[in-house]
């Protein structure tokens, strides 16, 4: 994929997720351009992106960050070096699954766009900055081969074969959490196995279906004030 494309898919997700209320002063996105070299987002307001924007290369194996990089961009290289499935990486600060992650409680899937989260989403137990190498390593580990993290009290962690499939699990996720807080007026019930595979095995379509209207929602012209209706 060429660089100029590369830059609008990155600036059209940080618009989305900014319209969508998933990040605020911070949040990053990256797209793997080939088997060892990604573009990141800079540390600017995502909502504010422009394909035009000076956007940062980093080497997968890099020992150290550049300036126009984010400092949080380790969790980057770590996710990419760990899964060479994934295409992108998306790191933002979805509200409420963030608070249910600081109250020890779990995400499952209670709906089924929930299930192409897996059935529970893991949650990184270090609530500090991951700004080295280390750090970033213990947050792929407690990935794994899952499609989410949660941090806890620092936002999440969603991986995509695609920027696309990347933020439309992030809304996905903060779904699944408003989704599980309203549900806990009764006794919240999860899907079975049977019928979260269900719903996996047309992921990449349904994925598809969410970002395309995430991306009509946060259109300039559907929503002119820029803010999340």
């Amino acid at each position: 994929m060429s660089g100029d494309q590369l830059a609008a898919d990155l600036a059209e997700a940080g618009r989305v997720l900014a319209a969508e209320g998933l990040v605020t002063a911070f949040g990053h996105v990256c797209a793997r351009r080939d088997a060892t070299r990604l573009v990141i987002t800079p540390p600017h307001p995502l909502g504010s992106l422009r394909p035009t924007d000076t956007f940062a290369e980093l080497d997968t194996r890099a020992s150290d960050l550049p300036d126009a990089a984010p400092r949080e961009a380790w969790i980057h290289l770590a996710v990419l070096r760990a899964r060479p499935e994934a295409g992108a990486v998306c790191r933002a600060q979805p509200p409420v699954a963030t608070s249910l992650a600081a109250g020890g409680v779990p995400i499952t899937p209670l709906h089924g766009q929930g299930a192409l989260l897996g059935p529970r989403v893991p949650v990184f137990d270090e609530a500090e900055l991951i700004r080295d190498e280390a750090r970033a390593r213990r947050l792929a580990d407690a990935l794994g081969p899952a499609p989410a993290v949660l941090m806890r009290g620092n936002g999440a962690v969603t991986v995509g074969a695609t920027v696309s499939e990347a933020v439309a699990r992030m809304w996905v996720l903060e779904a699944s959490a408003r989704m599980r807080l309203t549900a806990g007026v009764g006794t919240p019930r999860p899907l079975s196995e049977r019928e979260q595979d269900a719903w996996r095995r047309n992921d990449r379509e349904l994925l598809a279906r969410i970002w395309a209207w995430l991306r009509a929602a946060s259109a300039p012209e559907a929503n002119p004030t820029g803010r999340a209706s």
